[in-house]
């Protein structure tokens, strides 16, 4: 039998509609209490992700813990000018007055984080709605499950909770809160389950923010330079072993440096993990058995050029790029989400072009290139949510850059401001002035008309 969290919604509906989150000193005193919270509790965090995804403390801290405090310090430096009224022009077709936008709370918000990044994708969502004024559930992952218990204990012991509040537990848990009535939604996860969570928001015409994935190209053209592209492909694939939303998700290479690019990913693996990745203390796990066996059925599509090791034991796969892969292969059609690497080759652009095309509108894009043609062409050709040039993954580490998705990546953005306005409804309110009042407006109308041309026109 599923969980009744209506008292839990009540509370937080009652605290909401007192007034007690819209001030500018509340605000500021709770982002710094989540800001305390975590650089207090940094040790626990990491040790949680450890027994999660076997991570490094540098990950940890790059991926989730820095991450976070980065858009905290931007958010804090800048809350009091986003929570300052915006003017709008006034025409003068109902002038005498003043037209202003209100940065306005939603009310109660609930934010549905996933497992592959359980710290940073639970707690960027949550300081954007904090410093927009919302009371806000957090449901994290229970496939994290060191993490999520974590996160739900140190939420308890330093809020309250109809202020904020997590909810732990699995689908039953999910589907019960997508039940209740909420006045926004923040799901990162699947597209599976985004639309899932999609048509639950709809019976109550709730908005809402999707950041889901898709398969995210990293295109590689001749004029590269490819031992700094092999190095940055090898860093943003294998990170978190490969399962980020935006990690490369395939390559392709232009025909003429397949090969030596393949020679500097063979390369920097070494480097980065020695010649057995899973010796390495750097290189994380997959998250669990289900994902493995799902990664592992992937290893058997097209050659296996790099990696191709496995233990489910230690539910480790290496490092993998596979060769020779068809476009309708599972693998070169469904989301990867581990540590393998599907490369390709194109011969021109525009056979580039007509690959990537052929798949869903991906979350990201990377461009490795050296010719200021071939980047006007990702930018004016491809659609995608957001990536780099001669890089990969580190536009989502720009507080400035909105990080979301477009078609079915998702759609909604968030990240630094866009967090504030994302959690934020625009109240636009004109005043008119009483001292004047014109007549043109008001019937008899006889030819005003001219004149409502003149002014409006």
């Amino acid at each position: 039998m599923a969980t009744d969290y209506s008292e839990l919604i009540a509370s937080q509906a009652r605290f909401f509609q007192s007034g007690a989150t819209l001030s500018y000193e509340f605000r500021l005193g709770q982002l710094k209490r989540l800001r305390e919270m975590i650089q207090k509790n940094e040790a626990a965090i990491f040790a949680a992700l450890h027994q999660d995804l076997r991570k490094s403390n540098f990950e940890n801290y790059v991926g989730e813990v820095g991450m976070v405090l980065e858009d905290l310090r931007y958010g804090l430096k800048h809350l009091k000018k986003w929570m300052r009224p915006q003017r709008a022009h006034v025409p003068l077709s109902v002038w005498p007055g003043k037209a202003r936008i209100y940065p306005d709370p939603y009310g109660q918000v609930l934010v549905i984080a996933p497992w592959n990044y359980p710290v940073q994708l639970a707690l960027t969502p949550l300081y954007g709605a904090m410093a927009a004024g919302n009371c806000v559930v957090l449901k994290p992952s229970e496939i994290s499950v060191h993490t999520s218990a974590l996160l739900a204990r140190l939420i308890r012991e330093n809020f309250s909770s109809e202020y904020l509040a997590v909810v732990e537990g699995g689908v039953e848990a999910t589907r019960a809160l997508l039940a209740a009535k909420w006045d926004y939604i923040f799901f990162t996860g699947s597209t599976r389950v985004g639309r899932i969570v999609m048509e639950a928001a709809s019976q109550h015409l709730t908005p809402l923010t999707l950041e889901l994935g898709g398969k995210s190209p990293c295109i590689v053209d001749a004029s590269a330079k490819i031992k700094v592209a092999a190095r940055r492909i090898a860093w943003g694939k294998f990170f978190n072993a490969g399962q980020t939303c935006i990690a490369p998700d395939y390559l392709l290479v232009q025909e003429q440096v397949r090969d030596a690019l393949v020679n500097e990913l063979k390369v920097s693996l070494e480097e980065f993990y020695g010649t057995q990745a899973q010796k390495s203390p750097d290189y994380p796990r997959i998250i669990n058995q289900a994902h493995f066996e799902r990664l592992k059925g992937y290893l058997g599509e097209g050659k296996t050029i790099i990696g191709g090791q496995f233990d489910a034991s230690d539910l480790y796969i290496a490092p993998t790029v596979l060769g020779e892969v068809s476009a309708d292969s599972a693998v070169m059609q469904e989301e990867i989400f581990g540590p393998i690497l599907p490369l390709r080759t194109f011969r021109d652009w525009e056979d580039a072009l007509n690959q990537v095309r052929a798949l869903p509108t991906p979350l990201a894009a990377y461009l490795f290139t050296e010719s200021e043609a071939s980047e006007a062409k990702m930018r004016s050709d491809l659609r995608f949510g957001g990536g780099c040039i001669n890089d990969t993954m580190t536009h989502l580490a720009v507080p400035g850059l909105p990080f979301g998705g477009v078609g079915t990546s998702g759609f909604g953005a968030y990240h630094g401001k866009k967090s504030f306005e994302t959690f934020s409804h625009s109240k636009s309110i004109f005043k008119k002035s009483s001292w004047v009042d014109p007549r043109l407006r008001y019937p008899p109308y006889g030819d005003r008309i001219k004149l409502a041309r003149r002014l409006m026109g």
